[in-house]
């Protein structure tokens, strides 16, 4: 079976921790709202919460519901989501902003919290909401996203019926279009002739880059109930974030009547909602008075087909240009609340954030405990990690590695890292390695003067992020001695983004080298 759900990385807990009852992860602890059609002949109210009628349309409740990833809330899809909704991962541009994470994979691929990959989060999010029809369209640097999608998910997903997959499409030039993918619009024209041909009635567009856990069917039932042509994801956001944010302003029935780009002063002041519409209580509502766009959207297949080829044949982009054009229209685009820990992983300084945030205690910003939901990974079919007289304190070990004699606290230690004697990690990411070297491997590389793949006897390493399989040798200190906020050194193996160390993937740090 190529798809299984991945064995969570193995959680270190400092001494007090040990100590106390487990608490609830984020994730689990806050709620996500969607619409549900009271029953026929007994449409009650819930308490607390305000009844909105649309006009000549069948009346509706906004209710809040249990959280996103519990299965406890059933929703009732008409026809069922497996059948009827295909889902569409857009792998995203060059990520740039991510490099040099991204210098020889593309964004998705980047790996993720010691075991997985980013493109596991939306491709299990689908699995886990019943959509079993899903296409990751990719453009840079593919070739291990591909390689992991199809180790991954290559067999077995869509049951005896093989009705479901999770399929790669390369940008690809053609008569008709000569070009590469301009931005998320185009790369979905460009194969809507591909989705077209799916009997399906809404397209569920994703990110590749977002990490958070998310039940998309109710997302799709809020789609339905409301009669929407488009619904858009929201996330509630304060003052301080908001300008960070694309904004999106909603009437009294959650329908989005205006957008703004980050918008600053007076025009952010005008966004503000009252986000009690879309089922917050008063006093959330009240910290929380901006929704902005996840970049998360279901869009019925009729709506897709006119936008794209007859209303907007040229926009390149969904969110500024596709989505406020259907608005202005006069199309239906519904705002569908999502309040749970959502990330868009778009920087180092995000990337590192939420990598670390997964050691958080008691409660960390993302868990891969959740049985109900899990995230599905490559099954690797590692032996479980080796810890030899180490000193290791809130921290997360993924598979197969070897860790002698060392401290490690406050950090995520990846798959096949072999961490040697004296070494001290601190507030560190290590992605970890794609192979073993055997024993002979390193005796020849020692004869020589090589350096094996993993970190060194008494190195020390904070705030950083170390890509897979590189050599660290003995003595190497990567501590940003001088407070150093941006440097490329690219030729020494290593860049420093938001005074983070990022070392590129492969490269060879000489015993005795100061960072």
């Amino acid at each position: 079976m190529a798809m299984g759900a991945a064995t969570s990385p193995c959680k270190i807990l400092s001494a007090t921790q040990r100590a106390s009852p487990a608490a609830p992860s984020a994730s689990t602890s806050r709620e996500s709202v969607c619409l549900l059609r009271a029953p026929r002949g007994r449409r009650q109210r819930p308490r607390g919460l305000a009844l909105s009628l649309a006009p000549a349309r069948r009346p509706f409740v906004f209710s809040p519901l249990a959280v996103s990833d519990s299965k406890s809330s059933q929703t009732c899809l008409d026809p069922d989501a497996s059948t009827s909704v295909l889902g569409i991962i857009l792998g995203g541009g060059a990520g740039t902003r991510l490099y040099p994470l991204t210098k020889k994979r593309a964004k998705p691929a980047v790996p993720l919290g010691a075991n997985y990959r980013l493109i596991d989060i939306p491709v299990s999010n689908c699995l886990n909401s019943n959509i079993s029809k899903i296409y990751v369209l990719t453009q840079f640097n593919s070739a291990s996203l591909n390689r992991h999608l199809s180790r991954a998910y290559g067999s077995n997903i869509g049951g005896y019926k093989n009705e479901g997959f999770v399929e790669v499409l390369a940008a690809q030039q053609s008569p008709d279009n000569p070009n590469w993918f301009q931005g998320t619009a185009d790369a979905v024209r460009q194969y809507l002739w591909l989705f077209e041909e799916h009997n399906v009635m809404e397209y569920l567009i994703l990110a590749g880059d977002h990490l958070y856990r998310m039940d998309y069917e109710k997302f799709i039932q809020a789609h339905r109930e409301t009669d929407a042509d488009i619904t858009v994801a929201a996330l509630p956001m304060d003052e301080e974030r908001a300008t960070a944010f694309g904004l999106m302003k909603i009437d009294e029935e959650g329908r989005i009547v205006e957008f703004a780009e980050k918008p600053k002063g007076e025009q952010l002041k005008a966004m503000m909602v009252d986000t009690t519409i879309l089922g917050l209580d008063d006093v959330r509502a009240k910290e929380m008075p901006y929704i902005a766009s996840m970049g998360i959207y279901v869009i019925s297949k009729h709506v897709m087909l006119q936008l794209l080829r007859d209303q907007f044949p040229g926009a390149n982009d969904f969110g500024s240009e596709v989505i406020p054009g259907a608005t202005s229209t006069g199309m239906r685009v519904q705002a569908y609340l999502y309040d749970g820990y959502w990330e868009d992983i778009g920087t180092i300084e995000a990337f590192y954030n939420a990598n670390l945030g997964i050691t958080k205690k008691p409660i960390p910003d993302f868990s891969f405990y959740d049985r109900s939901a899990p995230i599905y990974t490559q099954p690797r079919h590692l032996p479980p990690s080796k810890v030899l007289d180490a000193d290791v304190t809130d921290s997360v070990i993924g598979e197969g590695c070897v860790i002698k004699n060392c401290k490690i606290h406050h950090s995520v230690v990846g798959l096949r890292s072999c961490i040697s004697e004296g070494a001290i990690i601190e507030d560190t990411l290590l992605m970890g390695a794609d192979y073993y070297e055997t024993e002979a491997d390193k005796k020849l590389l020692a004869d020589k003067g090589g350096i094996p793949i993993g970190i060194g006897k008494n190195s020390h390493i904070r705030r950083a992020i170390i890509d897979k399989n590189a050599r660290i040798g003995d003595n190497v200190k990567i501590i940003n001695v001088d407070n150093v906020q941006e440097a490329a050194r690219e030729t020494d193996g290593y860049f420093i983004k938001s005074g983070i160390v990022t070392v590129i993937k492969d490269a060879l740090l000489p015993s005795g080298t100061v960072i």
